[in-house]
Parts: C-alpha cells; structure tokens; sequence
C-alpha cells in the first residue's frame, strides 16, 4: 500500500469533527472539509444526514467531481427532498454542523471571511461579505479548515471584521452566552486544534508528521494551550484511504492543500 498523503491524514482527521453528531446535517464547504463530512458518514458515524448539494438527502455520501470516465454512471441515492425550508429548521433548530474555510480566525474562534483591513469603508481586499456565518455561529456546531496555517490565517488581536461569533463575550449580543457558541475543530495543514484549554484557549490535540509544536505556535498569532507529549495526527487505514478513493474518484484532493 502506498504511504497516505497529507492530505488523506488530514481528511481522516478532520472527519472526526461529526463522530459523536448522532443525526445532524453535515456541511462542508470546500475538498477536504466536504470529503471529511463523507468519509464520516460512510464510515464513522452513519446516522449523520448529507445532501446531494442542490435539494435532497442522500442515502450515502455523492462522489465529488465530475460524472465521467470509469465513474460516469453512478447514480445519486436521493432518498427525501431537503429544500431551503427544510435546511433553515436544521440551522436555527441546531441540527447542523458545518465545516467551513475563514480567511481569518482569532483566538476566540471568531472568523472572517468579509475583508481584510482596518476600515471597512477602505479595505485592502473586499471578499464574500459575511454571508452565513452570523447565523450559522450561534445556531449550530461549527468546525474550521485552514489549508496555509500561518499568522496572517490566526490573527493576533481580533479579525478584521467579525463574521461569524466566538467565545468572546464582550461581542455576544445580549441575551446570549458562550455556552451557546460551539466550535470544535481547527485542522491545517501543520495540526489539529480545539477550543479545549482554560477559558477556551485553542489548544493543540495532535500534530502532523514532521511538525513540531514550536512550528505551529510561532504560525499563529496567538498563544496556544500546548500540552505535554501531542500525539501525532493518526495515520489514515487501508479501509479509510478505500473510502476516499471510492469518494474523490479524480482525486481532486490532491490539489486541496495548494503548492
């Protein structure tokens, strides 16, 4: 069997995230978060609910990439319509658990994926604007997938505009507690971290074959909870690296950590 790659490991790693879910929809936007999601429900936790992408649940998770060659005639499992109104009670009702990719997060955990820049009137970079992810924060379990982790990923200070909440209760609105706010992973490409140490530090749970910990704390801006002995991330299995092969047919994956 040929070694896993790094980004096999980190797909396995991050499908952890929905383990203990029981029956919530999963979300994941981009490769590797949308592969994780799959591998969890075909192998980890097989209560937990996908879509097809456009208007219904699938009865296993949809190949990525296109329907061609070899995998032209595979068929989609549609087994109940899932429309906008149906997504909606799962967001507000906090039957959802997405994974998602912010152009910056802070040691909060709050995320931005708007503009970079200090004045909003002028940013440097304009991008997508907060879209979902106000909502998405406080209604529902929530993880993050940074593929370069660096500090210009994990800010010092606060993020540039504050998309989506953390556990920072001088932003809450009021009414609102941290108790409310669920993040559960961080996965990059040099680790895996939580929001497990004292008063939510992110805390560092495993690391990437040849990372060390100083590597990851001098990437980020902030100071991370570092235990002593992190394990390394585990190894995909033969059965793991199967999935995914059955999952990302073009292998697609390849590309999700860039140059």
């Amino acid at each position: 069997m040929d070694e896993p790659t790094l980004v096999d490991r980190i797909i396995c790693a991050a499908a952890l995230a929905w383990k203990d879910d029981g029956e919530v929809l999963a979300t994941g936007i981009g490769i590797v978060p949308r592969l994780a999601a799959s591998l969890c429900m075909a192998s980890i936790n097989r209560e937990l609910m996908m879509t097809d992408s456009e208007a219904w649940i699938v009865q296993e998770p949809v190949p990525i990439g296109p329907r061609s060659g070899p995998h032209g005639d595979y068929q989609i499992q549609r087994e109940s319509h899932m429309g906008f109104a149906r997504i909606f009670d799962n967001v507000w009702g906090g039957k959802r658990h997405a994974m998602v990719g912010p152009t910056q997060i802070d040691r909060f955990g709050q995320a931005n994926i708007s503009m970079i820049g200090s004045d909003y009137a002028r940013p440097k970079s304009m991008m997508l604007g907060v879209r979902g992810f106000p909502g998405n924060s406080i209604n529902h379990a929530n993880s993050f997938f940074v593929p370069n982790h660096s500090p210009k990923v994990f800010v010092a200070g606060e993020v540039d505009m504050v998309a989506s909440a953390g556990y920072n209760a001088a932003r809450l609105a009021r009414g609102w507690t941290l108790d409310e706010i669920d993040i559960r992973l961080l996965v990059t490409n040099l680790c895996v971290m939580d929001f497990g140490g004292p008063g939510h530090q992110v805390r560092l749970k495993s690391l990437h074959p040849g990372v060390t910990a100083d590597q990851v704390q001098q990437a980020t801006g902030f100071e991370l909870q570092i235990d002593a002995g992190v394990p390394e991330t585990p190894a995909p299995t033969a059965d793991q690296l199967a999935q995914l092969a059955r999952l990302d047919p073009h292998n697609l994956r390849a590309t999700a950590l860039g140059a």
